[in-house]
């Protein structure tokens, strides 16, 4: 029990010391002693945590445009007259900080110890700031946090890295039951860097299972971990849908209590909030599919990728076919080696008393057919046309809501009309251009007094009334309102049936 007791205590040594270690260029740069120009001391480590926080702040606001000047003018900005320095001298302690953070030489930043787990020297890696695109026509090179970066700049805040995602969706709900929306947009910015971390984490991890398994116990080990990522991503997922539930709701509440600028400005906040979460929670339940696909997809090739090196291991010229040639084996022995490399054996035969059996009436084909599996039932694919219907009906009222304001629709002034009110994530469905495709190829669209229920355009067939008909024309101009999606620009007009 003790032995086991000492064991505990010395488990995941090195990656304790991984953590620490993050903190060593602080140190390194608090050792550098500078001074002012009235020779008092700087401190250099409360300027390489605000460098830190400087590019921190930058990746919430999605700008990579940050390198050495800019630090030294962010250095400067936060001065205020502290330290006693020109202009040349605060962009001299910004390349010093980056250098430290950043070798010259090109090298991660290391450090050495001794491993009381495994009783032998060992080293741990890791890297504060990556090198961005940089301005080649100003000779300016941009750097952004590394996810090590990222690692040291949560420590100064909190513990539990992995779960950082989640404690930001439960600081969100609390900021937004508060009303504190300035608070909560900052709260989406950490979230997506969160998510951008853990992408990048999921390619360097599906880059190792393809590298690095080599054995059934390094398999496990990644299989494990591969399936608490899964477990993880599908929790948050789960919360990223009641939050946005909380939002919608939020939304609606505020639409009705607009009165005064301050209930109007914190509609806006929620509109916006609305569009930055929706984008979030897109990043995220892409990185769930990636997850899926590397839990099964990656572990797969992994492990065949064993049974391949296990099958290179052996040579067949050497183990079986020298071995029946430089010793000659009896009849027996030779069939029992060679017996796991052959086929089974196969007979083709006719009896004569089949032509007594019952005999069917039926073609060749029919017969051939009837020893197929049974085709999928449709329950699948019933409910995905349930799905679809209910997007196209949503798509065809908000058509129908510019019809009435203006008199005739078209796809850019549908999709205005969406990014005004705060649905713009309809522009992202692949069901909206869909719903486009197929009212053109149906045009014209008119209410059927038999309608067909299950048809993708059920719902949108019933949103018509009476007598009403729906044409779709083609125009010249080509729409790209997404980066991923590109469609040509439709008129709709209503026009009344010559008979109802």
């Amino acid at each position: 029990m003790e032995h086991e007791r000492l064991e505990s205590v010395l488990e995941d040594y090195k990656e304790r010391i991984q953590r620490l270690a993050l903190f060593d260029p602080l140190h390194k740069l608090d050792a550098k002693r500078e001074k002012d120009r009235q020779e008092r001391p700087i401190d250099m480590f409360g300027l390489g945590l605000l460098a830190l926080l400087f590019f921190f702040e930058n990746m919430l606001i999605r700008n990579k445009k940050t390198g050495v000047q800019e630090l030294a003018a962010f250095l400067m900005q936060m001065n205020q007259e502290e330290i006693d320095l020109e202009d040349e001298g605060f962009e001299k302690i910004a390349r010093t900080i980056i250098e430290t953070f950043r070798p010259a030489s090109g090298k991660r930043n290391h450090r050495s110890f001794y491993n009381w787990e495994t009783r032998q020297m060992d080293k741990v890696e890791f890297s504060i700031l990556k090198a961005e695109r940089g301005d080649i026509a100003a000779n300016k090179q941009y750097y952004s946090l590394d996810e090590d970066g990222l690692e040291l700049v949560f420590a100064t805040k909190e513990f539990f890295r992995e779960f950082h995602l989640s404690i930001n969706q439960l600081l969100l709900r609390k900021q937004l039951e508060k009303g504190e929306f300035g608070g909560a947009l900052r709260q989406i910015s950490e979230m997506r860097i969160d998510v951008e971390a853990l992408q990048e984490r999921m390619v360097r991890m599906k880059h190792e299972v393809q590298r690095n398994i080599i054995s059934e116990e390094t398999y496990v080990r990644y299989k494990q971990v591969i399936e608490d990522i899964h477990l993880r991503l599908a929790r948050e997922h789960e919360e990223f849908h009641e939050l946005q539930g909380f939002v919608d709701e939020t939304k609606e509440r505020l639409l009705y209590e607009r009165k005064g600028e301050k209930e109007h400005r914190a509609y806006e906040y929620i509109l916006r909030i609305d569009r930055e979460l929706g984008e979030v929670h897109f990043a995220h339940t892409e990185l769930l599919k990636d997850s899926i696909v590397l839990k099964t997809t990656a572990l797969q090739a992994a492990q065949e990728t064993l049974y391949h090196v296990a099958l290179q291991s052996f040579n067949f010229d050497q183990e079986i076919v020298a071995r029946l040639i430089a010793s000659p084996l009896p009849l027996t022995a030779t069939r029992t080696l060679l017996a796991p490399f052959l086929s089974l054996e196969q007979h083709t035969g006719w009896s004569p008393l089949a032509v007594f059996e019952k005999q069917r009436v039926g073609g060749e084909l029919e017969e051939e057919g009837q020893g197929d599996f049974e085709e999928v039932t449709d329950e699948a694919e019933q409910e995905q046309t349930i799905v679809q219907q209910q997007n196209f009906g949503k798509i065809m009222r908000y058509v129908l809501t510019v019809l009435d304001e203006q008199g005739e629709a078209t796809i850019s002034q549908v999709a205005r009309h969406m990014r005004e009110n705060g649905h713009e994530h309809w522009l992202q469905h692949r069901s909206f251009y869909d719903f486009w495709l197929l009212v053109h190829q149906r045009s014209p669209l008119q209410k059927a007094h038999e309608e067909e229920d299950h048809h993708l355009l059920g719902e949108v067939l019933a949103l018509l009334q009476p007598g009403q008909r729906i044409e779709v024309i083609e125009l010249e101009e080509r729409l790209q309102l997404t980066k991923r999606f590109e469609i040509q620009d439709m008129k709709v007009c209503r026009k009344e049936s010559s008979h109802v």
